[in-house]
């Protein structure tokens, strides 16, 4: 294990959360293109229209749920109610959208949703079911990893699963969390994404080997990913693999805009691969690696700028150690 330590905690913690974004960003003029057709014009940069007709650097549900969370948590230390109160918020009044409306939403995210809009507490609304295992709670689950980051095990575990569990709540979502957080927990001390992976794999199977659902994470756990070519890579809204191209994406490049274009370039849910990967990369490179350019083109830069830091600051105080 080859640590850096030029690069502060806190560049890692704002360079996952804005990679995050800009990841997201990159991915939503192509989103639901399939790989050929992407691949034919790949993105190399912000683009503005596309599939979903927004202006460049506009983000996704995504990166509103992240920035939700992120908001939630720098407000209350650990509440589900607020955390869902906000997404609906998200949802009805547009609360952390780019343009201050919602143009993309998942079928599992909304029926959760709905749920909590008539009253259901916000830790039973999310759906139970084998096919309610899209990546809709993985994509913006960085904020609480980063924010508990330096607890125990069992307590970064359960806050990240009941996280998960606001809208997605089967077994294998709320566990693929965890992994993406164990994965992140090394790449914040410096750690290089192998011997990161190696480490999350070992203690995710340490603390998931008796659960039914450990089999399904088989090509997470023992998948040589440096290896892979693309042609075995899926880059579908199912949250495993998501997970998996995230992990290849950070495991077969050697920095952040390389990282998040191949993500991109995968197509299929482009934003979500885009943004998972991003937080990945992000965490790993930190801050200044990421292209100063792309983030002038988010939108809301101003207001996201505030809440990132103000939240990194929290997270400071809790930081993860060696």
């Amino acid at each position: 294990m080859s640590a850096s330590p030029v690069i502060s905690q806190k560049d890692r913690i704002l360079g996952g959360l804005w990679g995050s974004l800009v990841g997201d960003a990159l991915g939503v003029p192509v989103e639901f293109k399939d790989r050929a057709t992407v691949q034919l014009d790949p993105v190399r940069d912000m683009r503005e229209f596309g599939t979903h007709r927004q202006p460049r650097g506009t983000w996704s549900d995504d990166s509103s749920m992240l920035l939700c969370t992120a908001d939630s948590l720098l407000n209350h230390e650990f509440s589900l109610a607020d955390m869902g109160e906000r997404f609906v918020r998200w949802m009805n009044e547009g609360l952390w959208t780019a343009h201050g409306d919602v143009f993309d939403m998942g079928g599992t995210t909304c029926t959760a949703l709905m749920r909590i809009a008539k009253g259901m507490p916000a830790e039973r609304a999310g759906g139970l079911h084998e096919d309610s295992n899209g990546n809709g709670s993985l994509m913006r689950i960085l904020p609480a990893v980063l924010r508990f980051a330096g607890e125990p095990l069992e307590t970064f575990s359960s806050r990240l699963e009941k996280v998960s569990a606001i809208t997605h709540g089967h077994a294998r979502s709320r566990m693929a969390c965890v992994f993406y957080g164990l994965m992140v927990r090394h790449l914040l001390l410096g750690w290089q994404p192998q011997p990161a992976l190696d480490s999350a794999r070992a203690k995710f199977t340490g603390w998931y080997e008796g659960s039914a659902e450990f089999s399904t994470f088989r090509h997470i756990l023992e998948d040589d990913l440096v290896s892979l070519s693309e042609g075995e890579i899926v880059s579908t809204g199912y949250v495993l693999h998501t997970l998996h191209a995230s992990l290849w994406c950070l495991l077969t490049t050697q920095n952040f805009p390389d990282c998040v274009l191949k993500a991109v370039n995968l197509g299929g849910d482009t934003d979500t691969t885009g943004c998972v990967a991003g937080g990945l990369a992000g965490v790993a490179y930190g801050m200044k690696s990421i292209p100063a350019d792309w983030i002038h083109q988010l939108a809301r830069k101003g207001d996201v700028d505030c809440l990132f830091h103000e939240f990194a600051d929290v997270c400071e105080e809790n930081r993860v150690k060696k």
